[in-house]
């Protein structure tokens, strides 16, 4: 990975949660390069912990942890861990998040016709919706509560949550993901407020359209041709591509430096090939 500018982090201490997964495995390998110590959350800790292997093969200082962030214990063990490791939390990417196929619809629009043949606003499943907001909300809220502990000691301390474009207008059948995502916009911009008399800057980075292991399947057919959704995605994102995972490395930069944005605080920056700007007309 080649960064697209350089800062130095050397001695600070980086938290990725939801680092098992491809987006937040590269917030922790660009960290990494900048010569910060990374600690790598996820509940599925053979990935976190083969990612921090990867990192310590290319020169990096990482290291794997165990971690439900719906789990408080969970979180405060994995911090006891980090703290003893690598010393105390300077910089927090709450990354951990996601969708649940039972608070998802079939359909985009709804019709009478579809009662009763398809999965329709009426049949999303309570413990589905709920699963979606806790993994996502309370899944920043918590590991928050533990890290940021940490961080009010600190001369200088960063916050990034991960928000979506879902936060800014809802996409169709994704109900409770979108509006979980507006949560988090929402709770950005609270936490920033609230720490703002302390050392900590609390910001969000929104990425459009980026194929991940989530959302896959969503976007590609078996044979690995688009499907319609990836067309209607693709049709209202005026650059006409996806996004590439490295180009939110320079946004996440930007947010933890504290030479570069120590006066940005409490925004949502879009990554998103012009697709929050875009009217489709």
């Amino acid at each position: 990975m080649k960064l697209p500018f350089e800062i130095d982090l050397t001695g600070k201490v980086c938290v990725v949660t939801g680092a098992g997964g491809v987006l937040c495995s590269m917030f922790a390998e660009a960290l990494a390069k900048t010569g910060a110590k990374v600690a790598l959350l996820d509940l599925n800790v053979d990935a976190a912990k083969g990612y921090a292997e990867k990192i310590n093969a290319d020169g990096g200082i990482a290291k794997g942890y165990e971690c439900n962030v719906l789990d408080k214990e969970s979180i405060e063990k994995a911090h006891d861990e980090i703290v003893k490791d690598f010393g105390a939390c300077d910089i927090l990417i709450n990354g951990a998040g996601g969708n649940n196929p039972k608070a998802t619809t079939d359909n985009e629009y709804f019709t009478p016709e579809a009662m009763g043949n398809m999965k329709t606003f009426f049949d999303l499943d309570k413990s589905g919706v709920e699963f979606v907001f806790n993994l996502n909300f309370l899944g920043t809220l918590l590991p928050t509560q533990v890290f940021a502990k940490d961080m009010l000691e600190k001369e200088d301390a960063s916050i990034i949550n991960i928000s979506s474009m879902n936060a800014y207008t809802p996409l169709t059948k994704i109900p409770a993901y979108s509006g979980a995502k507006a949560a988090i916009s929402n709770f950005t911009k609270w936490l920033a407020v609230h720490f703002s008399k302390t050392n900590i800057r609390c910001n969000a980075i929104a990425p459009g359209f980026f194929v991940t292991k989530q959302n896959e399947k969503l976007l590609f057919n078996e044979d690995g041709t688009p499907t319609a959704r990836t067309g209607k995605i693709l049709g209202a994102t005026p650059m006409d591509r996806f996004g590439k995972a490295e180009e939110l490395i320079g946004t996440l930069l930007f947010l933890v430096h504290k030479d570069a944005s120590s006066f940005v605080n409490g925004v949502v920056i879009p990554v998103d090939g012009g697709f929050s700007a875009y009217s489709g007309v």
